[in-house]
């Protein structure tokens, strides 16, 4: 059984995704437009939020990514649910 998660669990999640489609999006647009200088801009800038948002959100809800690419606290935390991608 999935235990249930605050409001801000969920809140900061959604930020993550909607700003990682902004990355997403920016990046495809790059690929065609290699010299647009503010695009590089806020794609540069959307990366730093987004690992920043990252951290804020495994110190308080544990890792988001596996292989490495996440931390785990003690005891090891990936056997705690719900997984991001459950949510």
């Amino acid at each position: 059984m999935t235990k249930k998660m605050p409001p801000e669990f969920y809140t900061m999640l959604e930020e993550i995704q909607a700003n990682d489609f902004v990355i997403l999006e920016l990046n495809l647009y790059l690929d065609t437009h290699p010299h647009d200088y503010a695009a590089i801009q806020q794609f540069n800038e959307a990366s730093l939020k987004s690992m920043e948002m990252k951290i804020e959100f495994e110190k308080q809800f544990g890792p988001l990514m596996h292989f490495g690419k996440s931390f785990s606290g003690y005891p090891w935390n990936w056997k705690d649910t719900p997984w991001p991608w459950q949510v």
